[in-house]
């Protein structure tokens, strides 16, 4: 895709929230829903007396101050005397229990005015942790490194959260400030600036977003607006996030304004959702139903990419329309194909993998139609999980090897490199990134990089012991791990040394092996744009498959007057029987003339004029 022009002249882009600092000609017009206390004070660049607000309907207190000016910090004062941030806040220079900051958002200057985003067919996304990316650990360092990424055929990047979080490092998960770019990594106009100067190299940009809860440290809104939670439903975090009771409204707002917040005023290019089955919602309209139609309504003509993280396996999500167009949301991380790949390759079997090591037929349904688990029973999570898959698009399905999850959460943060042999890894790679599904790569996983990616936090002292002491019982009920001595060879999340381990080296990448794996990567992905990507609109439904041995499977596409095909023996034993039609687009291994496939061996093929 050549890349787009800039635009003529600079653009600004502002998107209008009920709530919040909001920039006017008289002034800053602060808004804050707190239905529940009569009276908020609004402080001003810490003085002693704050000003009063007024209170209007529905539990609203506003005021427009004169004094206010993009860079004035702010806080709200409860009747209590507690000083808290805005939850609406654009900006936390001092962190997630100091002031927050009045942001002109006019004041970035874009140039992507031309820019509409790519067809979700072209995607092969590249999932990165900004302060883990670079030795800088920044928004603006970023944009150093996008060169490498499109050379390496990577056409997004998909962003973990960057939500203001607690002290100085964390995965993004504990955020609880979801409008404000975390200030380690630079200000809001940082952001704004990677992401234009993504779309300059033709790359779209999606973030991570966190709907289902907020962290355990700063989040406020217990005090301003305890109406936000409900002890209705429960999530693994406690009380959830108040979606279908009384006063629900404005919650609901609050987190459908940060969605169009992110796709406006930063021109992002699609949103991927944390964890959406602990959205829980019975009201009318679920939340997600109503966010993708306003996501959609409010971008007209651009790509718009809504991707989904759903434990429930929910295929009616992903439906799509006469066209083949999604109806509400582009795609779902599919961990299933993670699973049969990543058994396969190392052979683990313990906890969730148990589910998947040594059967074929969740191999075969991953690879052809999207889910290993169709409404089957799952011992691991003790109900039956997941809906039939085999009416869907495969590019309703994101295929990954490794991401931050099932790297981040082994005991020490190992990369499958370090797992498998390399000839499995190639194996399972090639599978994933030449599969109809939509690719994704882990930072450094085109090098093999051999940087572990743990988990890590900065607390403050009152949950720092205890994060430190239940990450290590976490893994108590493991065998390897009965052992406290053991144990304690976790890496404490806490610690920046453990944090400073996760930091790409980029460096090796240009050493041997690295360098020969990063080849690798480039070739493949080279081809995937050549041959399968303008093949991928054509197959309209999931695949066909036969088992032919102990991880052996052959996979056929429809692909619109042909068959794209897909051999894989992965496994450490040679398997025969083999069909091998078609004109060979890649192998692994050693697949023979005659139907006999080496260990870790694997085609792919394309056979014209047939279906």
């Amino acid at each position: 895709m050549p890349h787009p022009e800039p635009s003529a002249l600079p653009l600004a882009r502002i998107h209008r929230m009920p709530f919040g600092a909001e920039l006017r000609a008289d002034g800053v017009r602060f808004r804050l829903w707190a239905p529940s206390h009569p009276s908020i004070g609004l402080e001003l660049d810490g003085a002693e007396v704050p000003l009063p607000m007024q209170r209007g309907a529905g539990g609203w207190h506003e005021l427009v101050a004169g004094a206010a000016r993009a860079g004035t910090r702010y806080r709200f004062v409860l009747p209590d005397g507690l000083r808290v941030p805005d939850p609406a806040s654009r900006r936390q220079p001092d962190d997630v229990h100091g002031p927050s900051e009045v942001v002109d958002p006019a004041a970035f200057a874009w140039t992507d005015g031309a820019w509409r985003g790519r067809a979700w067919e072209e995607a092969v996304l590249y999932e990165l942790h900004v302060g883990a990316f670079t030795p800088e650990g920044s928004f603006r360092a970023a944009i150093g490194r996008l060169d490498h990424l499109v050379g390496l055929g990577v056409t997004a990047i998909e962003i973990m959260p960057v939500a203001e979080f607690p002290g100085a490092r964390n995965w993004g998960y504990d955020g609880v400030l979801p409008f404000a770019p975390d200030a380690s990594y630079g200000r809001p106009e940082d952001l704004k600036a990677l992401v234009d100067a993504a779309h300059a190299r033709g790359l779209m940009v999606l973030l991570d977003v966190v709907y289902n809860h907020f962290g355990p440290e700063g989040n406020y809104l217990w005090a301003v607006a305890r109406e936000t939670f409900t002890e209705r439903h429960h999530t693994p975090w406690g009380a959830a996030i108040n979606f279908d009771g009384p006063d629900s409204a404005p919650v609901r707002d609050f987190f459908i304004h940060n969605a169009l917040y992110w796709i406006e005023e930063f021109h992002l290019d699609g949103l991927r959702l944390d964890a959406v089955h602990a959205i829980l919602d019975d009201g009318p309209r679920h939340l997600l139903d109503e966010l993708a139609a306003r996501v959609r309504a409010a971008a007209p003509g651009r790509h718009i990419h809504l991707v989904l993280e759903n434990e429930e396996n929910q295929a009616l999500r992903l439906l799509r329309d006469e066209a083949g167009r999604p109806r509400q949301h582009t795609a779902q991380w599919n961990d299933d194909v993670h699973h049969v790949l990543h058994v396969a390759a190392t052979g683990e079997g313990s906890g969730y993998y148990a589910a998947y090591l040594g059967d074929n037929v969740k191999l075969g349904r991953a690879l052809a139609e999207g889910f290993a688990f169709q409404g089957e029973h799952m011992a691991y999570r003790g109900h039956p999980r997941g809906e039939p898959s085999a009416g869907l698009p495969p590019t309703a399905f994101v295929a990954f090897i490794q991401n931050h999850d099932q790297i981040g959460n082994r005991a020490f943060g190992d990369r499958l490199h370090a797992l498998a042999p390399p000839e499995a890894v190639r194996a399972v790679a090639a599978a994933c990134l030449l599969l109809p599904q939509v690719p994704m790569l882990f930072m450094g996983e085109e090098w093999g990089a051999t940087q572990p990616f743990p988990f890590f936090c900065d607390f403050g002292p009152d949950l720092a012991d205890a994060v430190r002491r239940g990450r290590r019982e976490e893994f108590a009920r493991f065998p390897e791990f009965t052992d406290p001595a053991t144990r304690e060879r976790i890496p404490d999340p806490l610690a920046e040394t453990t944090f400073e381990a996760a930091k790409l080296r980029w460096e090796d990448a240009r050493r041997p092996p690295h360098a020969e794996w990063l080849d690798w990567y480039r070739r493949i992905l080279a081809l995937r744009h050549a041959e399968i990507v303008p093949r991928l609109a054509a197959i309209r439904r999931g695949g066909r498959f036969d088992i032919l041995g102990e991880g052996a499977v052959a996979v056929r596409w429809d692909i619109g007057g042909g068959v794209l095909h897909l051999g894989a023996n992965l496994s450490a034993a040679a398997v025969a029987g083999f069909d091998l039609p078609g004109r060979e687009l890649w192998r692994e291994g050693s697949p023979g003339a005659d139907g006999r496939f080496g260990p870790w061996s694997l085609r792919w093929a394309i056979e014209e004029g047939r279906e």
